[in-house]
C-alpha cells in the first residue's frame, strides 16, 4: 500500500467507520485447544484491532500493525479502556517486512509468533512471510471474503476476493487443522486456522 491507501484508511477510521465483519466471534467457537491461550500473536492488517483485542483477552501477548496510524490509535485506546496490553505497529504490507516478536531469554533460532491472524486483507504475495513469521507449532487463523461474495455485496472488489477453496493452497505448506467457507452474517468467506508443523 503506498501513501495514498494510508491516508484513505486513516480518513475512514476518523470518521469511525466499522470495518466489515468487525467481530472475530467465531474464533471462540473452535475446538478447544486449536487457538493458544498464551504466548505471542501478531494481528496482520489490524484496521481498529477486532481481532487483536480479542486475542489480548484471550491471554496472548499481542502486537497489531496496520498501514494506518489512525486505526492504530483507535485500537490501542479501545485496549487501554478494556484494561489490556497491545502493541502497535505501523506497517505497509506491500513494502515493509512483518515484525518479529521480541527476542527474549528463552527464544532459540526458530523463535516466531505463536499465532498470526488476518482479517479481511487479501495480498496473495504475503502468505509465505505469513507462514515463515510463525514458530514451530505456531497457527496462521484467516479470515478473507470470497468471489461469491459479489452475488450479494459490491465490496469488496473482485482483485479483493479469493477464488473458493483456495485459502488452503495459499497456506501451504501449514498444515490445515481447520477450514471453513461459506455463508455468514450476509458475507461469503474463507476461514482457516493452519498449522506449522
Amino acid at each position: 500500500m503506498g501513501e495514498t491507501d494510508r491516508e484513505r484508511w486513516d480518513r475512514r477510521w476518523a470518521a469511525g467507520e466499522q470495518g466489515a465483519g468487525e467481530s472475530p466471534d467465531w474464533l471462540g467457537d473452535l475446538p478447544e485447544g486449536l487457538l493458544p491461550r498464551t504466548g505471542r500473536a501478531l494481528d496482520v492488517a489490524s484496521g481498529s484491532g477486532a481481532v487483536a483485542l480479542w486475542l489480548a483477552r484471550r491471554g496472548l501477548d499481542v502486537t497489531a500493525v496496520d498501514v494506518s496510524p489512525v486505526g492504530l490509535q483507535r485500537a490501542a485506546r479501545a485496549a487501554g479502556e478494556a484494561g489490556l496490553v497491545l502493541r502497535t505497529r505501523t506497517v505497509d504490507l506491500e513494502s515493509d517486512p512483518l515484525p518479529h516478536p521480541d527476542s527474549g531469554a528463552d527464544s532459540g533460532p526458530e523463535a516466531g509468533w505463536d499465532v498470526v491472524t488476518c482479517f479481511h486483507y487479501l495480498q496473495r504475495a504475503l502468505f509465505p512471510a505469513l507462514a515463515a513469521a510463525l514458530a514451530p507449532g505456531g497457527r496462521l487463523v484467516c479470515e478473507i471474503a470470497t468471489v461469491r461474495n459479489l452475488e450479494r455485496n459490491a465490496r469488496p472488489p473482485a482483485r479483493f476476493l479469493l477464488d473458493e477453496d483456495e485459502l488452503p493452497t495459499l497456506c501451504a505448506p501449514l498444515e490445515v487443522a481447520w477450514f471453513r467457507q461459506g455463508w455468514y452474517e450476509d458475507r461469503a468467506v474463507a476461514r482457516i486456522v493452519a498449522r506449522k508443523v
